[in-house]
């Protein structure tokens, strides 16, 4: 697994990806071309002519992803772009090769928190609570979700329902109602240098791969910065600096998920949502509480 790797030197391990090349190769033109059968393990590690517990291994050591995960990934893009191009639940269930809405279901909750339905109606039927509370960064502008923090941002006051529109226009058709005494227990919550952060759920929605990038961030040390060329990488798409760039810019919960420890490959702070004012006094604060 990718574990087996860690344990390498830098030039064995790309001497193991080198090998494995010819097969991965076979089995992602097998996968590309046959999602939408959901072909299971044993056809694709026949595809790549290896056995299905070896092909498994050799597969996830190579992509960092198992050939499970990449079929419910292209299956979840081309539902997700026939709802968003109207079809219906059930059609874009049918037309990705999936049994039903039900399969579906679970495979965009698993993939970006959120329905297909909620998806193909811009967030209709999905309800949030948001509020404006003081921080450490100015005004802090909270979104808050059944599950947990959906969007945390930040702005200078008179500015609050610019910044509140921002982010609700990710779900536009969702349900806002303001409740600032919440924002303020979770502004409580996220600062209170005493609760940590670990007691913070989050509730995530968006496309797998700006999921995949959040996730990255989320592994960046306090007081730690690291460009955005090291986050493509940890998320697994070294060649996408730019998509990269962009996912990290649609972060919507500032702070936690740490997009400001981002900083440009020449170490200049570049790209905060919030201001570039902003993103120096949290690297500063960063540092000088440890």
């Amino acid at each position: 697994m990718t574990a087996e790797l860690d344990t390498l030197s830098p030039p064995d391990r790309l001497k193991v990806r080198a090998e494995d090349y010819d097969r991965i190769v076979a089995a992602l033109d097998f996968l590309s071309e046959n999602w939408r059968e959901q072909p299971d393990l044993a056809a694709a590690a026949q595809a790549a002519g290896l056995s299905p517990h070896h092909f498994q291994r050799v597969f996830t050591r190579w992509t960092g992803a198992s050939p499970k995960k990449l079929v419910q990934a292209l299956t979840h893009a081309s539902a997700r772009k026939l709802l968003v191009d109207g079809a219906s639940v059930l059609d874009a269930a049918l037309e990705s090769g999936l049994s039903g809405p039900s399969r579906l279901h679970d495979i965009f909750i698993a993939e970006e928190a959120a329905t297909p339905g909620e998806v193909k109606s811009g967030g209709s039927g999905l309800d949030f609570r948001y509020g404006y509370a003081p921080s450490p960064f100015g005004v802090a502008v909270f979104v808050i979700a059944p599950r947990g923090l959906s969007g945390l941002a930040f702005c200078s006051p008179g500015e609050e329902d610019d910044a509140f529109q921002d982010l609700a226009r990710r779900f536009p058709q969702a349900r806002y109602e303001r409740d600032d005494a919440l924002a303020s227990d979770w502004a409580g919550r996220v600062f209170d240098a005493a609760a940590g952060e670990a007691t913070v759920p989050l509730a995530l929605y968006g496309a797998p791969f700006r999921r995949q990038v959040w996730r990255a961030l989320l592994t960046i040390p306090s007081a730690c910065t690291v460009s955005y060329g090291d986050i493509a990488r940890a998320a697994g798409k070294a060649g996408a600096a730019r998509a990269t760039g962009a996912a990290v810019g649609a972060n919507p919960i500032s702070w936690l998920i740490p997009c400001h420890r981002v900083l440009a490959a020449d170490g200049r702070l570049t790209g905060y949502h919030w201001g570039l004012d902003r993103k120096r006094a949290m690297l500063a604060y960063e540092a000088a509480t440890g």
